[in-house]
């Protein structure tokens, strides 16, 4: 059969599941009336049959009998001469319906052809790609290291599907070798050129949700509601999350017995210290939690400039600010308001930027890191303390509480 390479092509993708079989006779059809029209100048006359179960394929061409030396337009018409050729019985003025095989499109227009079809099938796809993954932007996904690239690992998932992890929506922590699975939240879905551009992120406050739904029951079957999610990816978290069951403690059902709920959760992001609280519409309260682990002893709230100032014991003050600002930054995000912090007793107190003449900055600095920005916070800490929560050496640090007892005690 002439057209056997083109048939043939037609069996690579009748099992398509991507490809119901009305979508692919409308591809087929549209891609030889594109090869008609380049032929003919017209497709308006021809009849397309096709059965792409069997590889079948018919053209013909519809032209109307006139007489010899009338032709004026040979897509459209037939001489009579030539149609009784076909059928010795035909007249003027009747139908004439011929069929039209492959081979007299000609080699190149059948390579074309062919060609054109698998762009379109691949078009095709990639549009029903596109839009089964537009669908799950938000949602969990699991996908397996196929390479990996310097500013990307490139994943492909059970159906050979290309999802991209940047780096930068990688937690610091994560290592991947070639097969490993890897799971996080589908962030976005592009369209570059015809190729459809999957984004996966684990950074995202979303995979943190997705993960608590994925994990925690009461949270999946909706008992439990998750207010908001704020994270420093690979660092620290705080989830903020409620109940309209009185029956349920929010945090105990999503921490679980000795952690054991969370476990999980902790261990997929790389060990993120994760803060679960119990949200509230008490804004007091609720930026009291979000301040967790430290005890704080009374909040001023600006609510017109979205301000809070927490009071705590000097103690206390570290854990608020946490390691690298992280656990005051994280409340600020989770509450919606700029907390600042201040000691009792402050207004006793001097600040440690006060004596830069004597002591270099960035000692100063190291310092203020660990929430340590007084002389009394300094003062009222053992020295081997200090050495814990700093960088700083035991000799350094002896020096700075010199320093302050001379100028602040006397």
């Amino acid at each position: 059969m002439e057209n056997l390479a083109l048939i043939d092509s037609f069996s690579e993708f009748k099992d398509d599941k991507l490809i119901d079989r009305v979508t692919l006779m409308a591809i087929l059809e549209d891609v030889f009336r594109s090869a008609l029209k380049k032929k003919f100048g017209d497709d308006d006359n021809f009849d397309i049959i096709i059965n792409p179960d069997k590889g079948d394929l018919e053209i013909w061409r519809n032209r109307v009998v006139v007489a010899d030396g009338e032709v004026e337009e040979p897509n459209q018409e037939i001489s009579l001469t030539a149609a009784r050729k076909i059928e010795p019985d035909f007249e003027v003025g009747e139908d004439v319906s011929q069929e039209v095989k492959l081979i007299d499109l000609g080699r190149r227009a059948i390579l074309a052809l062919r060609q054109n079809l698998i762009s379109k099938i691949h078009e095709h796809d990639n549009t029903n790609i596109f839009k089964q993954f537009k669908e799950l932007e938000g949602d969990l996904y699991t996908a397996e290291v196929h390479h990996i690239r310097h500013r990307a690992v490139i994943l492909l998932d059970d159906e050979g599907n290309e999802i991209i992890l940047p780096k930068d929506k990688q937690i610091p922590s994560d290592f991947f070798r070639k097969g490993d699975n890897v799971r996080g939240i589908i962030d976005s879905v592009e369209l570059k050129g015809n190729k459809p551009a999957i984004i996966m992120s684990r950074t995202s406050p979303k995979f943190l949700e997705k993960l608590f739904e994925s994990e925690i029951p009461e949270v999946f079957d909706g008992l439990i509601t998750i207010k908001n999610v704020v994270r420093i990816p690979g660092e620290k978290a705080k989830v903020a999350v409620d109940s309209y069951d009185d029956r349920i403690d929010p945090v105990g059902a999503c921490v679980g017995m000795k952690g054991s709920r969370i476990h999980g959760i902790v261990r997929e992001l790389g060990n993120e210290n994760i803060d679960v609280i119990n949200y509230t519409n008490n804004l007091q309260l609720y930026i009291t939690r979000a301040l967790s682990p430290a005890r704080v002893t009374s909040i001023k709230i600006d609510e017109e400039n979205k301000r809070a100032e927490a009071i705590l014991k000097p103690e206390e003050v570290s854990k608020a600010i946490g390691r690298g600002g992280h656990n005051i930054r994280l409340a600020g995000q989770l509450t919606g308001y700029e907390i600042d912090v201040f000691r009792e007793g402050a207004e006793e107190d001097v600040e440690l930027r006060e004596f830069s003449d004597e002591i270099e900055e960035w000692i100063i600095s190291e310092f203020s890191k660990a929430g340590l920005d007084t002389a009394k916070s300094i003062l009222e800490q053992d020295v081997e303390d200090l050495v814990k929560r700093t960088d700083l050496e035991e000799e350094t640090i002896l020096d700075v509480i010199r320093i302050l007892k001379e100028e602040f005690e006397d």
